[in-house]
């Protein structure tokens, strides 16, 4: 199994939502980097049982994830607030370099402040 990071990124909006035992072992797996026969051992179960509870774990991942969208959502807002970010950094240059104005440079400071904060 070729380890996809999308559904580590998937584990951590929608993990709850799996039983204790996907979630631990999905987790041990693509986070924790432990290879199946080591979650088997673990777990004490066969190969087989770890692949095939982490294959139904990322199934449901995935399908949570084209009903919902929080991940993808995610990802836009971020996307979304460091391009504001950017563009108030812009505002704030070209007000220096033309006819500054105290009160546009304090709204892009505030603004960049924001999107910096939301963005965590």
């Amino acid at each position: 199994m070729a380890k996809d990071m999308k559904i580590s990124f998937l584990l951590d909006f929608y993990g709850d939502m799996l039983t204790a035992k996907q979630r631990e072992m999905t987790d041990c797996y693509y986070n924790e980097d432990l290879s199946l026969s080591e979650i088997a051992e673990n777990e004490g179960i066969t190969r087989q049982g770890v692949r095939d509870a982490i294959k139904r774990a990322e199934g449901q991942l995935l399908e949570m994830e084209n009903r919902l969208g929080f991940a993808r959502r995610f990802r836009e807002v971020q996307k979304g607030l460091g391009e504001i970010r950017e563009a108030a950094d812009r505002i704030r240059e070209e007000n220096s370099r033309c006819s500054y104005v105290s009160e546009i440079d304090d709204c892009a400071k505030r603004i960049s402040e924001i999107a910096g904060r939301l963005c965590g």
